[in-house]
């Protein structure tokens, strides 16, 4: 497992998929990570969408939200900022981080960070983690994939991003939605070293 001596920051843009999201915090909290999340203005009307849940804006309140959300109330530390603080700690390079996860990643966000755009926190977080050689891992959660998708995508990969499409495996035999989910974030997290979530790794064929 990595070190915990920085934070690792958390993005969550306005992909279909949020479960994504909570499973990665459930596991991160619970193994005592610092966590920077940033939502960008879209997750609001997707969590609206999905669960028919409002998420609060305020970010102390948020914190609580996501808590709850991933049913880890006191682990970890995690602090919440609000999608127009372009002035936050993660928006500068010279904050030091693990990396960063955005998960999920939509399209619309892929073709941003592909172009350099940073029109948001979230934006800007990713395009610090880029210009700085730092980690940036995304999780995409569309299908099909357009042309225009799969390029932008080849150009994240070829500026050094990790691409982790939300495709899980069966290898784990899994039983529950949840199983399915949280093979998709533990690979997701072992593109930056992290070992916190226990999955059945494939052990060969026998």
């Amino acid at each position: 497992m990595t070190n915990h001596n920085k934070p690792l920051i958390i993005g969550v843009s306005g992909a279909s998929g949020l479960i994504y999201a909570v499973r990665a915090l459930k596991y991160l909290l619970a193994a005592d990570y610092e966590i920077e999340l940033v939502a960008s203005k879209s997750t609001y009307m997707v969590w609206q969408a999905e669960q028919e849940t409002r998420m609060p804006s305020e970010p102390t309140t948020q914190e609580q939200f996501w808590r709850e959300q991933a049913e880890v109330p006191l682990a970890g530390k995690l602090r919440c900022h609000p999608w127009s603080d372009v002035g936050a700690n993660i928006a500068s390079g010279s904050f030091r981080t693990l990396g960063m996860i955005v998960i999920p990643c939509s399209m619309s966000t892929v073709a941003k960070l592909a172009g350099g755009l940073s029109s948001d926190l979230l934006e800007r977080a990713a395009d610090v983690q880029i210009k700085e050689g730092r980690k940036l891992v995304i999780v995409p959660r569309e299908t099909p994939f357009s042309l225009i998708h799969l390029r932008n995508l080849t150009t994240l990969a070829e500026a050094g991003v990790r691409v982790v499409p939300a495709i899980p495996a069966w290898y784990h035999h899994p039983q529950t939605i949840e199983d399915l989910v949280d093979f998709v974030v533990a690979r997701t997290l072992d593109q930056l070293d992290i070992d916190c979530i226990p999955i059945q790794r494939w052990q060969g064929s026998k």
